[in-house]
């Protein structure tokens, strides 16, 4: 600890990626990231744009981004703020809407950019925690509060709301911003982007890091009513105007424009999921319904921390998060058929005693 860090950096306990290693290779199941390439479209986009305007700094508003996800969601580009990564637009989220008297509230079990963003900008934030079956119960959420997120699906769960379920709480929550945070939702749930019109006080995040294979490029976007898109212009004005890179602004329009392809690699993803989900279960695994690109799972009889090492050391690596509730559990992300082949492989291996 340095004596020059501020007092606020010295109490954060900072977000921990997914592994990345570069000893061997290994099947990467740790960090959710698309198995499929990104679509052509985006990589020749990319090959076109690789010239002498790189010297020239990027549109700051990236319109062209905003219209491609306007018109994929039929909303007005004035309902649109794209950002360098759906982290950035959920940062700009918490300085813009969550700064209250009031804490904000999430569950305890979910993305662990929450918290970490709470003590960074120091907003005071209530836990609430998820059933027993690991599902968001929104009843629990009080109606006093400075904002309420939650991801939808839930990660690291993989859990999912219905449109019914997340309506009701807008219905009663209406002093507030809620934001919902659909990184994963193309694999098995529905947005809950139409509900924008009706409730000026929801905001919707998205990425093109997983159902559009760019996780590389950064790039996120939110929708929501116009006083509070401008609100998050207002933050990011007051950070970086030039958030996103001319390169990534046309690759993340071509991703958006080519549904095709989108809705081809997602359903592959999601057939895969289901064949696995199978196989786990015929292994003693128990699984968590899931509607995102990996599944949560406990084994009935070995311990998660254990199965995680024995797997790293076959080359096989997924997610360990040593925390309470979820402490036996391991996030494994949907990949290849032949990557999930080898998992199970290794699984059968592991459990058999070979």
């Amino acid at each position: 600890m340095s004596k020059f860090w501020s007092k606020v950096i010295r109490g954060l306990a900072p977000y921990v990626p997914g592994e990345q290693p570069k000893d061997r290779k290994y099947v990467k199941l740790n960090t959710n990231e698309n198995p499929y390439p990104p679509s052509p479209a985006v990589l020749e986009v990319i090959r076109e744009h690789t010239g002498q305007d790189l010297r020239l700094y990027p549109d700051p508003n990236g319109d062209i981004l905003k219209t491609a996800v306007a018109s994929c969601y039929q909303v007005d580009k004035n309902n649109v703020f794209v950002g360098n990564g759906s982290d950035e637009v959920l940062a700009f989220t918490f300085i813009a809407f969550f700064k209250q008297e009031k804490p904000i509230l999430y569950p305890d079990i979910t993305y662990s950019f929450y918290p970490v963003y709470s003590k960074l900008f120091e907003i005071e934030a209530l836990t609430i925690p998820l059933t027993t079956d690991f599902q968001i119960n929104l009843d629990d959420y009080p109606a006093e509060n400075g904002g309420v997120i939650f991801p939808n699906p839930n990660a690291p769960t993989g859990r999912l709301l219905n449109l019914e379920q997340i309506e009701s709480l807008l219905k009663r929550n209406t002093a507030s911003v809620v934001v919902v945070d659909e990184a994963y939702v193309d694999f098995g749930g529905v947005s809950c982007i139409p509900l924008v019109e009706n409730y000026p006080n929801l905001l919707v995040c998205q990425t093109l890091s997983k159902a559009r294979s760019l996780a590389g490029m950064r790039i996120g976007y939110a929708i929501g009513a116009p006083e509070l898109i401008d609100g998050l212009e207002r933050a990011k004005n007051c950070f970086n105007s030039y958030t996103l890179s001319r390169l990534a602004q046309v690759a993340g329009t071509a991703a958006m424009n080519d549904r095709l392809y989108f809705e081809t690699t997602c359903q592959a993803i999601i057939a895969t999921r289901e064949w696995v989900v199978r196989e786990l279960e015929q292994l003693d695994f128990e699984v968590v319904p899931s509607a995102a690109n990996f599944v949560f799972i406990r084994h009935y009889n070995r311990k998660a921390g254990e199965l995680f090492c024995e797997l790293r050391q076959r080359g096989v690596l997924v997610r360990y998060f040593n925390l309470p509730r979820i402490d036996n559990h391991l996030r494994v992300t949907i990949g290849t058929d032949d990557e999930m082949k080898e998992l199970i492989k290794q699984l059968k291996a592991i459990l058999s005693g070979g």
